[in-house]
């Protein structure tokens, strides 16, 4: 990984990190936005102490942990990330109520277009936001877009306490029963 100083890293402020996508994937994850970490590497979920990957693993998903830089290597498995917002942050609680909603209208208009079989948030408060749903749950949404079905997985940031690897991977391993062809 790659070191920063912290000018490197507010310059990232300013960069858009491209999506790993292809129409019909079998599940298009979602983040909340890029960190400033992904920004300034151009990889999702770049920062060191975000659980994606290893949990992405350990669910099956993949069949060995991969790191951000190999990211394009999901598409080999019918998989792909995007964001809700576009616009990188140091901390998610930066974006603005509107932010979430655009964000949300602009991921519905992607997802109608690339149709992959499940979206994926990764995020319980950026899903209710994003979707004006303060009931949602981890797990499967009664939401559709169009005919791809809607599931809210747990944020795999580091500073989600209240959700372990092991306890992400099982959740990320229904979504993966769930998807299989």
């Amino acid at each position: 990984m790659p070191r920063f100083t912290p000018e490197e890293l507010e310059a990232a402020r300013d960069r858009l990190v491209p999506d790993v996508v292809a129409d019909g994937l079998r599940v298009l994850f979602c983040g909340i936005n890029p960190g400033l970490m992904t920004a300034a590497t151009g990889h999702h979920f770049a920062r060191p102490g975000n659980r994606f990957w290893p949990v992405l693993h350990r669910s099956g998903f993949t069949p060995r942990l991969l790191k951000p830089a190999e990211q394009r290597e999901l598409l080999s498995y019918g998989l792909g990330i995007t964001n809700v917002v576009a616009r990188p942050t140091a901390r998610a609680d930066e974006l603005s109520a509107e932010e979430y909603r655009e964000g949300g209208r602009q991921l519905a208009v992607k997802v109608a277009r690339l149709r992959p079989r499940w979206l994926a948030v990764v995020g319980v408060t950026a899903y209710r936001a994003a979707f004006d749903d303060r009931t949602a749950r981890v797990g499967p949404q009664d939401r559709t877009i169009g005919d791809t079905r809607v599931w809210v997985l747990p944020n795999p940031s580091g500073l989600n306490a209240h959700w372990t690897v092991e306890t992400m991977a099982q959740e990320f391993a229904r979504l993966r029963e769930a998807a299989a062809p």
